[in-house]
C-alpha cells in the first residue's frame, strides 16, 4: 500500500486523507510535526496518489482493511488515527474491525460515522464533480467559506485532478456519504478529540456534537479560528499544535 513517512518517533500516527485528498496533501502540516515523538504514516486510498491506476471497490471496509495491512507490514501493533474529512470515516471503519489496535482518534472536519444527507440538488453537485472540475471548486469554496483565494481553490482541485480517478471520487462519494455504521462504534471509550473550522458550513461543530459527541463517551471538540474544511492548507501551524497536544498525553 503506497504511503509517506514524517518522524521517527516511538508514537506511530496514521493520517487517513480526504475525498480531494491524497497522502501528498498532508505536507503542507509536516515541517509542523513532532518527528521525534511521532511516527506519521500517510496511506494513499486505492485510486488515489501513489495508488492511481490500482483499481477496488472504493467501501470504508476495503480501505480499513487496507490501512490495518499497512500498519501490519509496517510493524505497528497499536497506533492513533487521525483522519481528515472522509479520512475520518475511514478512521472510525478501523476502529470498528479493530478496536483493541486503537489508541486515540483525532478527526479533522470528519464526516461521522452515520454517512452525510444530501438534498437532491446538493448531490447533483457533489455526485458531478467525479468528472467535473467546477463542481469540485464550488465544493471546495463553499466549504471554506467563500473566503479564500481562486489561486488557492484552482490548486487544490488540480491536486485532487492528478492524484486521484474519477471512479475513485465517485465510489468513495457513495462510501462516506451513504454509509451508516454508526451502531457499530457507539459508546466506544477510546479518547477522541474532533477539529473543526469555524468557517465549514457543512461538518461544524453542532454536527459533531449531534454525532461524535453522542457516540463516544470520552470526546471533545475544538473549533479552529480562521479556518474552514481544509485547516490541513488554512491553518498547517495550530492544527498540528492541536493534533499533537491532545495525543501526546494518549
Amino acid at each position: 500500500m503506497g504511503h509517506e513517512e514524517y518522524g521517527e518517533g516511538p508514537h506511530a500516527v496514521i493520517a487517513l486523507h480526504g475525498w480531494f485528498g491524497s497522502a501528498a496533501a498532508w505536507r503542507t502540516v509536516h515541517p509542523h510535526l513532532d518527528g521525534a515523538e511521532f511516527r506519521y504514516v500517510f496511506p494513499d486510498y486505492r485510486g488515489y496518489g501513489s495508488r492511481l491506476h490500482e483499481t477496488g471497490d472504493h467501501t470504508l471496509k476495503e480501505a480499513a482493511a487496507d490501512v490495518l495491512a499497512l500498519a501490519d507490514r509496517l510493524g505497528l501493533e497499536r497506533f492513533s488515527l487521525v483522519g481528515h474529512s472522509m479520512g475520518g470515516a475511514v478512521m472510525q471503519r478501523v476502529l470498528a474491525d479493530a478496536p483493541h489496535r486503537v489508541r486515540a482518534m483525532v478527526g479533522i472536519s470528519p464526516v461521522p460515522a452515520s454517512g452525510v444527507p444530501f438534498d437532491d440538488q446538493a448531490w447533483a453537485l457533489f455526485s458531478g464533480a467525479a468528472d467535473e472540475p467546477a463542481n469540485r471548486r464550488v465544493i471546495v469554496d463553499m466549504t471554506t467559506g467563500n473566503r479564500l483565494s481562486g489561486v488557492w481553490l484552482d490548486a487544490v482541485v488540480a491536486h485532487s485532478r492528478r492524484h486521484s480517478t474519477p471512479a475513485a471520487v465517485a465510489g468513495f462519494l457513495q462510501a462516506w456519504a451513504r454509509t451508516d455504521f454508526h451502531t457499530e462504534i457507539e459508546g466506544n471509550p477510546v479518547e477522541v478529540k474532533v477539529i473543526v473550522g469555524e468557517h465549514d458550513p457543512a461538518l461544524g461543530a453542532d454536527v459533531m456534537e449531534a454525532t461524535f459527541r453522542q457516540w463516544y463517551p470520552r470526546c471533545e471538540v475544538e473549533v479552529l479560528s480562521n479556518a474552514g474544511h481544509y485547516a490541513i492548507d488554512e491553518t498547517p501551524v495550530a492544527l498540528a499544535t492541536s493534533v499533537e497536544r491532545f495525543l501526546t498525553t494518549r
